[in-house]
């Protein structure tokens, strides 16, 4: 019996051990007052500051709901832009916290990085952006074209797969950033621009003339996008996590930034959980108690942060489509809290 006893206590010990090595990103952040979040330095809808700084976005609204989930405080988060080259450079040395940068998840990044994702904050899919003049309806009338493509992103691999699956050629215009590449296409140097169809309608945008350019119908790829955590901190890869699912199963419940602290009344048990007023869901985390109305607070529940930033109530103007919840005919979907 004490031979059990002993081996099990070590066991423990060493398990406490090992979960303690482990979990220092949420200390390190406690720390230093403030989280680091990597971004795009400028796709509006999902990372985009202002003339003043004040930056804005889905990516964005991810970083500060996980700051509010921490310190009750969206503010405390230092956005560090990052090029689609240098984005995981920065995580894997520590430059960052987390990276929420319109990052696509595929199997070579989740286990190549040395890092984890911890959801999809956006569905996406790869399209074609070309100027109306060129009198083009589909994606398939571009053989021969010659396409501009960023450098550094999964969009090279998908173009060639689809050219080469459609028996069409192509001649590729390739730029180190977004910007050039943009620029690139807008003055001619390539028929096409492709991207993400979000960031297709997000560069569209800064165009000169946007009314005179449209998206083709085609959509290519599957590009779920979300952020990312370095490998070995448990802790962290749970709570960057739970607060993406904390919105996602907010808007399912009917918890929305106006409302919330009169949801927080409801005697529901779904809602109680939730709100930390049965059971210590967010001290498991390494939170508080009220880390779920902190994070709805901050940034509103799924639905709100994806109409302000890229629906109807932003200048992009997408549809829900696949981001719908999947109970409204998408596919966004949620563990529950309990």
């Amino acid at each position: 019996m004490k031979r059990v006893s002993l081996a099990v206590t070590l066991a423990a010990a060493a398990a406490l051990s090992v979960q303690a090595a482990s979990a220092q990103t949420l200390k390190t952040v406690k720390d230093r007052g403030q989280l680091s979040c990597g971004v795009s330095g400028g796709l509006p809808g999902f990372s985009s500051p202002d003339d003043k700084g004040n930056w804005t976005g889905i990516d964005v609204d991810i970083c500060r709901g996980i700051a509010a989930a921490i310190f009750d405080d969206p503010s405390k988060v230092k956005f560090v832009p990052l090029s689609a080259k240098d984005r995981f450079t920065a995580l894997q040395s520590g430059e960052i916290d987390v990276l929420s940068r319109n990052t696509t998840w595929t199997l070579s990044r989740d286990t190549s990085l040395g890092a984890n994702f911890t959801g999809v904050t956006y569905y996406d899919g790869q399209g074609f952006l070309v100027k109306k003049s060129l009198k083009v309806n589909s994606a398939l009338e571009l053989n021969s074209a010659s396409v501009c493509v960023q450098t550094g992103t999964t969009t090279e691999q998908n173009l060639a797969d689809y050219f080469k699956g459609n028996n069409m050629k192509y001649e590729v215009i390739a730029f180190a950033g977004a910007d050039e590449t943009v620029k690139a296409y807008e003055t001619g140097r390539c028929d096409v621009f492709t991207s993400d169809v979000s960031q297709l309608y997000a560069q569209r945008l800064k165009l000169a003339n946007p009314s005179d350019h449209v998206v083709l119908p085609e959509i290519i790829s599957k590009e779920p996008l979300g952020p990312m955590v370095r490998h070995g901190d448990d802790q962290w890869f749970d709570i960057v996590k739970w607060a993406l699912f904390a919105q996602i199963n907010a808007e399912e419940l009917g918890v929305t930034q106006k409302n919330v602290d009169e949801m927080a009344k409801s005697d529901k048990p779904d809602l109680k959980r939730a709100f930390g007023t049965d059971g210590n869901l967010g001290e498991q985390l390494g939170l508080t108690k009220d880390w779920f109305s902190r994070i709805i607070k901050a940034v509103g529940n799924y639905g709100e942060m994806y109409d302000r930033n890229v629906g109807v109530g932003s200048k992009l103007q997408i549809a829900r489509g696949l981001n719908n919840l999947w109970n409204k005919g998408g596919i966004q979907y949620a563990p529950p809290i309990r």
